[in-house]
This record gives C-alpha cells, structure tokens and sequence, in this order.
C-alpha cells in the first residue's frame, strides 16, 4: 500500500449548515497539513445545479464526481458518529467500503464512546422483535471489522453538547494512527 498523500473526509458533515461545515473542514484540512497530507472534502467539487436538470440527474453527478474525489485519494478517515439514527451516515459508510474495497487506508472515529448495542437499548431484540447484535463494537460489524482488518481503527471520543460530530484532538488521533500505518 502506498503512503497516502491525500485523503478523503468522509462524513455527515457535508449536510451541516455552510459555516459549520466550512470550520470543521478547515480544521481537518490544517490538521492533514500538519502531518504533510491534503484533505479532500466531497464538496471539494465544482458542481453547480442547472434549472433544467432533475433532483437525480444532479444526485448522479454528484455521486460520479465524488466517486473521483475518492479515486484520486491514498486514504480516507471517516466520521462514523451516528447520524439521523442509531449508525453512521449510510453515504459515508459505502465511501469507507469503495475504499477498503480498492485496498486504500481506512480509519474512522465516532464520537459517540458507547457500542452499538448500548445505543440500541441494550436488549437483545428491538420493539419488533429483531436480533440486535452485540459485539462490543462501536456500529454494525460490517463497518467496523471492514477497517479493522484492512488495516485501520476507529477512534471514539466524547462528543459534547457543543460539538456532538467533531473534536479536534480525536481526529488528530486518526491523522496520527493513518501516518503511523505507514511509516
């Protein structure tokens, strides 16, 4: 495996308002930097909506130009604090799998501390009578195992009431845990 010279920000981050967005990428961008990495941000595209195209037909070129973005990344650190629910963001959990899937660096962090089961109510099924798994990981298996075994970790932090999605020194944690991969 390569060393990674850029890497891709996956993350709910980019359904956040523009400003809070803005900041939580420029200091994950700043903090790449310090380590000698570019991050690359989905947004990071210059796509613009035509009055004349369909809400698919711009979810397609978005998907597609994001699709490049990460091909043109060695690595990606991903943000798997629940988002809207119990998990991840479901986009961001199939950019982590695009990538394992293409042999790049994955390392993800929540900051969400508890497992997926403490966050499902810690009963082994749900109202509808569903099995729900427990195995001390921080989200499904697929997701977490996928970056374990290709290689990476999932750092858990304490999001605050402030900053449920983002902390400075986890994610530098993950810069740290990609760098040190590959020295």
């Amino acid at each position: 495996m390569t060393k990674p010279q850029r890497v891709y920000l996956a993350g709910p981050e980019v359904f956040f308002p523009e400003l809070e967005h803005r900041r939580i990428v420029a200091s994950k961008k700043r903090l790449l930097a310090a380590y000698g990495l570019e991050g690359v941000d989905p947004l990071d595209t210059q796509l613009e909506a035509t009055g004349s195209e369909s809400p698919q037909a711009l979810g397609f070129r978005i998907y597609r130009a994001n699709r490049e973005l990460m091909e043109s990344c060695q690595a990606i650190i991903a943000n798997l604090s629940p988002f809207r629910g119990l998990s991840a963001d479901p986009g961001t959990v199939f950019e982590v799998g695009y990538m394992i899937a293409q042999g790049k660096s994955a390392i993800g962090y929540t900051m969400d501390p508890r497992n997926y089961y403490e966050r499902a109510g810690s009963t082994p099924t749900d109202k509808l009578g569903h099995t729900v798994e427990n195995f001390g990981l921080s989200d499904n298996l697929m997701i977490e195992c996928g970056i374990v075994e290709a290689g990476g970790e999932i750092v858990r932090g304490h999001g605050s009431s402030n900053e449920p999605f983002f902390d400075e020194a986890v994610f530098e944690r993950c810069v740290r845990a990609l760098t040190k991969r590959h020295a």
